[in-house]
């Protein structure tokens, strides 16, 4: 196991998809507010209240981790929100992305990555123009919970089962 300390910056559960239509027409608003100071996360099913929880087609990708350096690499004039990429955990201090393929556990809670959650063209609209494609293999890990707990904003440790993978693109 390698350890890392990170931290959980934000955190998002939406009941509802706000990126649907054209994205010229912006972005839907939440009906609830979406953004959260902790989360409740289930085994195979997702993060409570979300709206892929307990969805059949997203099983394998309920939850999506990003990383808030991947923002940093976009070099813009302003800070961005890392609400607006509209991921479920941001995270900062590790290549999340890197992720795919492996179990990890987060602040005790074990996940499987699955695979890529690649960025959409609503990224131009909602961070700013050039984002789609600049977040294009940065645009975090889709994964399964395989335990049950509460993710917290704030430090956090990320474990990892193997740093090869992580290694090898360093």
């Amino acid at each position: 196991m390698s350890r890392h300390e990170v931290e959980i910056i934000a955190l998002l559960v939406s009941p509802t998809h706000a990126f649907e239509g054209r994205p010229q027409d912006g972005p839907r608003p939440d009906p609830v507010p979406a953004e959260r100071d902790h989360v409740e996360v289930r085994a195979g099913l997702g993060l409570v209240g979300d709206r892929y929880f307990d969805h059949r087609a997203h099983r394998n990708a309920a939850v999506t981790l990003f990383a808030a350096e991947s923002l940093d690499a976009l070099h813009l004039a302003q800070p961005v929100d890392p609400h607006a990429v509209r991921r479920n955990i941001v995270l900062r201090g590790f290549p999340v992305d890197e992720l795919v393929g492996q179990e990890f556990t987060l602040d005790g809670i074990r996940f499987q990555g699955h695979r890529p959650a690649n960025p959409c063209k609503w990224m131009d609209v909602v961070v700013a123009p050039g984002a789609f494609r600049g977040l294009r293999g940065h645009g975090g890990v889709r994964c399964v919970p395989l335990d049950d707990g509460v993710l917290r904003l704030g430090p956090a440790v990320l474990e990892t089962s193997s740093t090869e993978r992580v290694l090898a693109k360093a």
